[in-house]
């Protein structure tokens, strides 16, 4: 085995890994629950010795203590998507935010757009060719792996092996970090009344057959508690959690109606619970890809029957969907929303479909449709109007493809909440849709 004397040769402490990153280098940060720990203490520990050190990430689960005001100067972060750790930060100017569709980021790191000098990630040990797996964390991890000057990673017994497009081999690592810690288990949201009404609007759209991709967050959670009827579902998604490895072990989810992957579940990356770790660890039903593969439209589109679910923050009369902001204040991102949109508009028997409430309570108990005249002035259009076909709500399914603006608003404000809909007729009328 000719790799192990590199191997060997390439262990090093976290303290001593950390030491080869210099000011204004460009560090990637492998994200979700893949998150190098140790690394990043020791980077957070060193961080008043370096200046304008960028972190580049996507999305991270736990601490981001190194978003610290006091850090400022010293390591600045550039995410291209806010997840609620370094929401702060970017909002208040302490950190940057690139917006890009999932399916693009990788090709920026290997373009050169963004140049990497480190990539910091966590893997499984080496096998006996010398391949390690990137486990939990495939999607846009690979493609920095492969782009970066220097590669320093964390190699943990307690990362699950995943397999598909979703390995390096170990003399691509440079400074090699043995760690032992379970990895952080994170739930995405939890089902209530609420979401369970929208989940039910949903889940009646859903076809024997069909190939899912489920958003972040509780709807998504909520449609998988209505698909136990269903039959021969598949999976092709940006990510998965738990309630796929429900249905999986109920029959549900079988893959065989897949038109391409035919009886695996395709994903990027994961997030979830151990149970969800050890269902994927070396199972060959499981394959995970970089996202630019996972991601790609026309890839996405070549399932037949495939279903987009992903939330907005809101949507207006017209169909734009605001999914990353509130107003002028950035809340998440692009993500995989608009891929995953149109290759579900392509696919043949395709329905791509934006799920939300109808309504939401402000922090002081005012309550505000989520279904709006005009989306608020700063807003982000992830979804344009060009491309919503559905928008559900827990009052029933608007069809908006094909529509004209005066059918949008009527459909729309009929899955409004009623207590909102005189007003958004009276709107409407206004801006003369109606």
């Amino acid at each position: 085995m000719s790799w192990l004397h590199n191997y060997h040769n390439r262990i090093v402490s976290a303290e001593e890994a950390v030491e080869s990153i210099r000011s204004e280098n460009r560090v990637f940060l492998t994200g979700n629950s893949s998150v190098p720990q140790v690394i990043m203490k020791a980077l957070v520990e060193r961080a008043l010795s370096l200046s304008n050190v960028e972190i580049v990430q996507v999305l991270t689960i736990g601490s981001a203590n190194y978003t610290d005001p006091k850090l400022e100067g010293h390591l600045r972060v550039n995410t291209l998507f806010v997840s609620d750790n370094v929401r702060a930060a970017v909002n208040e100017g302490r950190a940057d935010f690139t917006p890009c569709r999932l399916g693009e980021i990788p090709l920026l790191f290997s373009s050169g757009v963004l140049p990497l000098d480190v990539a910091l990630i966590h893997v499984t040990p080496p096998d006996e060719h010398g391949f390690c797996s990137f486990g939990v964390e495939v999607g846009v991890t690979k493609a920095a792996a492969a782009s970066a000057k220097l590669v320093i990673a964390e190699l943990n017994p307690n990362m699950p092996r995943t397999l598909g497009d979703s390995f390096i081999h170990i003399s691509r690592i440079h400074k090699i970090v043995p760690v032992d810690y379970p990895l952080p288990e994170a739930k995405l949201g939890k089902a209530n009344e609420l979401t369970m009404r929208i989940g039910k609007n949903v889940a009646a759209m859903i076809e024997d057959g069909s190939t899912m991709q489920m958003g972040i967050g509780a709807i998504p959670d909520a449609v998988l508690n209505f698909l136990h009827d269903k039959k021969d579902l598949g999976i092709h998604t940006e990510l998965f959690s738990d309630g796929v490895v429900d249905l999986y072990e109920m029959g549900v989810i079988t893959g065989e109606k897949k038109t391409i992957h035919r009886g695996k579940m395709i994903a990027g990356f994961l997030i979830g619970s151990k149970k969800l770790y050890d269902f994927v660890n070396n199972n060959p039903i499981v394959e995970l890809h970089p996202t630019e593969y996972v991601n790609d439209p026309y890839v996405i589109r070549q399932n037949d029957k495939q279903v987009a679910i992903n939330s907005a923050i809101e949507v207006d009369l017209t169909g734009q969907v605001c999914a990353d902001s509130i107003g002028t204040r950035i809340f998440s991102g692009v993500g995989g929303q608009l891929d995953f949109i149109r290759g579900a508009a392509r696919s043949r028997g395709g329905k791509p479909i934006i799920a939300l409430p109808s309504d939401g309570t402000t922090k002081k108990g005012e309550r505000y449709s989520r279904i709006v005249p005009t989306l608020k002035v700063g807003a982000g259009v992830v979804t344009t109007r060009n491309d919503v076909h559905y928008v559900v709500t827990e009052f029933g399914v608007a069809n908006l493809y094909g529509k004209t603006f005066r059918q949008r608003a009527k459909a729309l404000i009929d899955v409004a909440h009623p207590d909102f809909r005189a007003e958004l007729e009276r709107k409407a009328i206004e801006l003369r849709y109606l």
